[in-house]
């Protein structure tokens, strides 16, 4: 009997350690789903549109970041997702049709219902330079501030690992911060293009906060090591928890910095397993 008493006591601390006891497991700390990156089902899309959304919204998705229109009009994409009440936030385009075709990339954001438009990689020949970054920031002013005034819809910058090279007393990734207007230029964090070149996520959302509008939510595979090129294998990435960067300490910097879409990126073969598994995660999160 004093066993089995002990055993019930210790599964009494355990119960309340965990914040477990009569059902009470803690504040989520995640609590919206997620949405999802097209680009994660791209070679899906690339068959058909229409299967892949109904493959989306089953796993209960109804936020997108399209980076491409998969052959389809703007007005027939905006059609599909509005038939499966699923929402493109943001419309992802190349710099060049950025700064060439901002008019077109306004007009078609406008029709997909999208909030954001974002670009996520700055042409540049070897090494990132300053003088690359410095085109950016301008490029970026000038096409952001007609985005907004002339379509209402916000302009990001999707980091991608090459941008924290050092420069001066801190980074070119710095530098774009600096010198980007916030009026017009806001930015979205992947954590994975974050911590790859050896930045801290958590760190840089506590840094400069609300800059922050959106985030790819990715995890990098455990022994992998990192460098500036902005180029790793799809494999490398796993479902969040299960890599090297500490999801929790991230989201929670994340929600502090307001960040308003958060969107699953899986570029591996194995993304209908891993999508899932990330989902899952998030969900069992708590504070």
């Amino acid at each position: 009997m004093k066993r089995i008493g002990y055993l019930l006591s210790l599964c009494l601390v355990f119960l309340v350690a965990t914040g477990d006891l009569w059902g009470q497991s803690g504040k989520p700390l995640f609590p919206e789903t997620p949405g999802l990156v097209s680009y994660t089902h791209r070679k899906s899309f690339e068959k058909d549109v229409a299967a892949t959304l109904d493959t989306i919204k089953s796993l209960g998705i109804t936020d997108m970041e399209f980076s491409n229109l998969f052959g389809a009009s703007p007005n027939a994409l905006r059609d599909m997702l509005d038939d499966r009440g699923i929402k493109c936030s943001s419309y992802g385009v190349s710099y060049d049709a950025l700064v060439n075709k901002t008019d077109e990339v306004g007009l078609n954001a406008k029709i997909l219902g999208a909030s954001f438009v974002r670009i996520a990689w700055i042409p540049h020949e070897g090494a990132f330079t300053v003088e690359d970054a410095k085109k950016a920031a301008k490029d970026f002013n000038k096409a952001g501030k007609k985005l907004k005034k002339k379509y209402g819809v916000a302009f990001c910058y999707h980091n991608h690992g090459y941008e924290f090279v050092s420069y001066k007393d801190g980074t070119l990734f710095d530098y774009l911060m600096q010198r980007t207007n916030p009026e017009y230029v806001s930015f979205e964090m992947d954590i994975l293009w974050t911590f790859f070149p050896g930045a801290d996520p958590a760190e840089l959302l506590r840094k400069y906060g609300s800059r922050f509008k959106l985030m790819h939510l990715k995890d990098l595979k455990k022994g992998v090591k990192g460098d500036f090129s902005g180029k790793t294998s799809p494999e490398n990435d796993v479902p969040l928890g299960t890599g090297q960067i500490n999801i929790p300490e991230v989201l929670k910097a994340a929600k502090e910095a307001c960040v308003k879409h958060y969107y699953i990126e899986d570029e591996s073969k194995l993304k209908s397993v891993q999508v899932p598994q990330t989902m899952a995660y998030l969900k069992g999160l708590k504070e």
